[in-house]
């Protein structure tokens, strides 16, 4: 042992350890080689004497598998004996009727021993929850209905199977308050207000500036004619001259 850098007193307090146990099948090769594959022996070893115990039927590859992924398989162990609670943060949705909601959850899990390697972690229990509680509350036709029932998104949320592909397996989905939010229907309704009065007012000004733009238009045309006019009356006296001096005024 010591050859390969082994230390024998862990080889051997871990063999003693899991042997009074009554751990069977385990071999001083399977310690040392958990132990240069860079594994927990202490943690694998008492994960296996608790699962023992609670007739998880956990096996020393399976828990020195589970070691090796970088799961901490003693408390791996302790979760699916004992339930553990995953809190998921504040949720907020908006119910059909447009009334804002902010839910809060708690997920009571315990963990799936056959599908901790590979299998998701708490991350992705928060966000299917939390997702399926959105849809939920988005599907209420009125927020009152959310407040006095519930249980009913739990239900719900829980009958989807939210667990599939993780390490865990949902007990239970309780919704610990829910708080109501902003008013976004009315929010909405006053933007669409203040946009149909933005848009009122541009048409309106648009008018305002074809109506200046025609009147301007027009006094060109009147200053236009008027100095038509003045030319006209600038022309007569020439014009009369002009005549009297052919003979063509008084021909009869």
């Amino acid at each position: 042992m010591r050859f390969r850098k082994v230390p024998p007193g862990l080889i051997v307090r871990s063999l003693i350890l899991a042997t009074k146990a009554g751990i069977q099948n385990v071999t001083t090769q399977h310690l040392e080689t958990h132990y240069l594959a860079h594994g927990n022996l202490v943690n694998v070893i008492k994960a296996l004497i608790v699962a023992d115990k609670a007739n998880l039927g956990l096996s020393f590859k399976q828990a020195t598998a589970i070691d090796l992924a970088g799961r901490d398989v003693l408390r791996a162990v302790q979760v699916s004996v004992t339930p553990y609670i995953i809190v998921v943060p504040a949720i907020t949705a908006v119910s059909i009727d447009g009334i804002q909601l902010i839910a809060e959850a708690r997920v009571t899990v315990r963990t799936n021993i056959q599908r901790l390697v590979g299998g998701a972690g708490e991350e992705t229990i928060q966000a299917r929850v939390g997702q399926g509680i959105i849809s939920k509350i988005g599907t209420a036709k009125s927020y009152i209905d959310v407040l006095e029932k519930p249980e009913e998104i739990s239900k719900t949320v829980l009958a989807n199977g939210l667990d599939a592909g993780t390490a865990f397996e949902i007990l239970s989905i309780d919704i610990a308050d829910i708080n109501i939010g902003q008013n976004i229907g009315a929010m909405l309704q006053i933007d669409q207000a203040r946009a149909d009065l933005d848009i009122a007012n541009a048409k309106a000004e648009k008018r305002r500036a074809m109506a200046v733009a025609l009147e301007q238009e027009m006094l060109a045309r009147v200053q236009e004619a008027h100095a038509k006019v003045i030319q006209a009356e600038a022309e007569i006296p020439v014009a009369l001259s002009d005549a009297v001096r052919k003979g063509r005024l008084f021909r009869g």
